[in-house]
C-alpha cells in the first residue's frame, strides 16, 4: 500500500514537530528544510492539521506551530484523515461508481483494518522508535561548543 505524498509529508511534518519541537512553536519552513519539503506545501498541510485541531499557531516572533495534544493521543489515522478525509470513503462507498462485477465487499473491510493499524500507532509510538534507530534530533550538537 502507498500513502498519498500529502500523507507522507504531514505525517513527516507532525512527526518532526512532535520529536524536535519539544513542546515549543517551531516554524514551517525549519520543519520543511529539515523534512525536506517544500514550504509553501507543508503551509498547505498544516493548515489542514490544525482545521483537525491537531496543531496550533502562534504568530508574531517565536510563534509557529505546536501539538494540540500530546504525542501519546495522536494518532497516523488522525494525521491521515485531517489530509484525506475519513477512511470510510474507501472505494465502493456511497455514491461512487460500483458494478455488480466488482468486489465492492472488499473496500469497507480493508477500510476498516487499515483505520485500526493507524489508530494503533501514535506520534509517541514514533518517537520512541524514531529515537531507537538513532534518528538525530535537531540541535542535538547546539551546546557542543569550539575554543
Amino acid at each position: 500500500m502507498r500513502l498519498s505524498l500529502q500523507v507522507q509529508y504531514a505525517v513527516c511534518g507532525i512527526f518532526d514537530l512532535a520529536y524536535n519541537g519539544q513542546g515549543r512553536p517551531v516554524q514551517v519552513r525549519v520543519i520543511g528544510e529539515r523534512q525536506e519539503i517544500p514550504t509553501r506545501y507543508l503551509e498547505q498541510i498544516f493548515q489542514r492539521l490544525r482545521k483537525a485541531e491537531l496543531v496550533i499557531s502562534k504568530r508574531g516572533p517565536g510563534g509557529g506551530y505546536t501539538l494540540a495534544r500530546p504525542p501519546t493521543e495522536v494518532t497516523l489515522r488522525d494525521i491521515v484523515e485531517a489530509v484525506e478525509g475519513p477512511l470510510e470513503g474507501a472505494p465502493g462507498a456511497e455514491g461512487q461508481r460500483t458494478s455488480e462485477f466488482r468486489p465492492d465487499f472488499v473496500w469497507p473491510d480493508l477500510a476498516r483494518r487499515m483505520g485500526e493499524v493507524l489508530a494503533e500507532t501514535t506520534l509517541e509510538t514514533l518517537c520512541r522508535e524514531a529515537a531507537r534507530a538513532a534518528v538525530p534530533r535537531a540541535g542535538a550538537d547546539a551546546y557542543t561548543y569550539q575554543i
